[in-house]
């Protein structure tokens, strides 16, 4: 009885390993270069909280002031953030007239009260709030009616 001996050597050769080796370097060079490019283009994301939480703080502040002027002189804009009583006194301000505190004095805010009336079929004041810093921007609005 003859017997032949296969020899079946578990394992990889040389040759085997070394593609292997590149393949997988040329693919892992090809995902990182992707998420590096989407690294660098998306938004910085504490960035885009704080802008997010500053604007909704300005636009609360304005929103709980009155619909109308309570001194009855609707032409008269007070002089300082102290002295605004309506929601129409914070009509093209910006940080600079809101004295923000040094944490948050990179960002850029722009006020904007216009009559936002046809929008919701009664009086109201369609407030925006633009907060931005770099390339980052956020806007929220909100309505303020006479009620």
């Amino acid at each position: 009885m003859c017997m032949n001996r296969h020899r079946h050597d578990a394992g990889f050769t040389l040759i085997e390993l070394i593609i292997f080796i590149v393949v997988v370097s040329a693919g892992l060079a090809g995902i990182l270069s992707v998420m590096n490019t989407t690294v660098k283009s998306s938004a910085d994301p504490m960035v885009r909280k704080q802008a997010i939480a500053l604007a909704e703080s300005v636009l609360e502040e304005v929103l709980q002031k009155a619909y109308a002027d309570p001194d009855d002189t609707p032409a008269v804009v007070e002089a300082n953030r102290s002295l605004w009583d309506n929601v129409d006194d914070y009509n093209g301000k910006t940080e600079a007239d809101l004295a923000l505190p040094a944490a948050v004095s990179e960002y850029l805010v722009r006020i904007a009260v216009t009559d936002g009336s046809a929008a919701l079929g009664i009086a109201a004041r369609r407030v925006s709030v633009m907060v931005s810093r770099g390339p980052e921007s956020i806007t929220l609005t909100g309505y303020r009616t006479n009620y």
